[in-house]
């Protein structure tokens, strides 16, 4: 495959590997975080896991309630059904490899999340259907992930 570059908005993603290219194992891509930039949706998977690798600066991930800084050589795991966010509290770029298996949302997601995003803040319903979709599940009103 031939790598896909998607933004949404300041967030840059690159996709490695899809669930196309590996049957179904995995997906894998680069994920480049400007400063003061956040997961705009905290969420869980209902159906697969995320590791993340920090490649350059540093993410903070909150999983399940606790803060865990993603730089390079670190890594974090978030299993399915565990709230998530993300953000960039540092004044530089930051990248992570992340790597969801089994490989169920490929590059498709981030389009339709990108094509949302495209002419301002999307609608949360359209974004929560979205989300459904692919299996995503936002945080309930009153648990957000940090």
């Amino acid at each position: 495959m031939t790598p896909e570059d998607i933004r949404i908005g300041a967030l840059h993603l690159r996709f490695l590997r899809t669930k196309h290219d590996t049957g179904g194992a995995l997906d894998m891509f680069e994920m480049t975080v400007p400063a003061n930039a956040r997961m705009p949706v905290p969420h869980y998977h209902r159906d697969w896991e995320e590791s993340v690798y920090g490649l350059s600066g540093a993410l903070t991930f909150t999983i399940g309630g606790e803060a865990v800084t993603v730089g390079p050589g670190d890594t974090a795991f978030i299993p399915r059904g565990v709230v998530h966010g993300f953000e960039n509290r540092g004044t530089e770029t930051a990248s992570a490899l992340c790597i969801l298996t089994p490989g169920i949302l490929g590059p498709e997601y981030f389009r339709d999340i990108a094509a949302l995003a495209a002419s301002g803040p999307p609608d949360a319903a359209k974004m929560r259907a979205v989300m459904d979709r692919y299996g995503l599940v936002p945080a309930p009103p009153g648990q957000p992930a940090g």
